[in-house]
């Protein structure tokens, strides 16, 4: 299956023959990455600050993203995976005292990706649109990687995964901490790149075509489906 040119790196433009594909989906996952109200909504959380400072217009092509492109395809996926039965876990940034000091040195210094989020407030739970069922695997980060910091390889080693279809935000940290330490463990990862968002579309292309095929297969919505369904190899 031949890639966009739009994520194909320097490593691989002399490349003629591309690896087929195929998954088995009885041993697929899918994995939403911080799609909480906290990022994502516009009426609580990071948009408040961003208002307060005068930066949200600087921030307007971010949430237009996730709106108009982001939440419906992985809803799409999302469906896609329930309905045949599929398994659907979750990973979001959650620190289990209320202080956060359970949080890792990273969340707990000042800057970008110094944050603290409780896990039984409302901007720690994922959109309305994205709400996990009761039986769907939910794990609390204070890290980028859904991987580092928690059980979820052990889980998905213990329900027989071996493939990972990766969501959510944002593409150039927490996405990408996750594709990278999905893939050192061993997992195939297939990384959805319009169902995934950064602040800008520079950062999100950049880091997309850095981890294709190093790290991941990128892919659209409608290519995930088709490679799950066995019609794109």
């Amino acid at each position: 299956m031949k890639p966009d040119p739009k994520y194909i790196s320097f490593y691989y433009e002399t490349m003629t023959e591309w690896p087929e594909l195929v998954v088995d989906t009885k041993k697929t996952a899918l994995l939403i990455v911080d799609m909480q109200k906290e990022f994502v909504s516009r009426e609580i959380g990071e948009s408040i600050g961003f208002k307060e400072a005068g930066e949200w217009e600087r921030w307007l092509p971010f949430h237009d993203r996730l709106d108009e492109i982001v939440v419906p395809n992985t809803v799409r996926l999302l469906e896609h995976f329930r309905h045949n039965n599929m398994a659907v876990t979750f990973g979001r940034i959650a620190c289990l005292r209320p202080d956060g000091e359970d949080r890792t040195p990273v969340q707990k210094t000042e800057g970008w990706n110094g944050m603290l989020i409780y896990v039984n407030t409302e901007e720690a739970q994922m959109i309305d649109e994205l709400a996990p069922r009761p039986d769907e695997i939910v794990v609390n980060k204070t890290t980028d990687s859904v991987v580092a910091g928690t059980n979820y390889e052990l889980l998905m080693r213990n329900l027989g995964i071996d493939t990972v279809v990766v969501t959510g935000i944002v593409t150039d940290q927490c996405v990408a901490g996750t594709v990278r330490g999905l893939a050192d463990a061993g997992f195939r990862v297939i990384c959805v790149h319009d169902a995934c968002a950064a602040a800008t579309m520079e950062l999100h292309d950049a880091e997309l075509k850095i981890m294709n095929f190093l790290y991941c297969n990128v892919l659209s919505t409608d290519e995930t489906i088709a490679v799950l369904e066995g019609r794109l190899r």
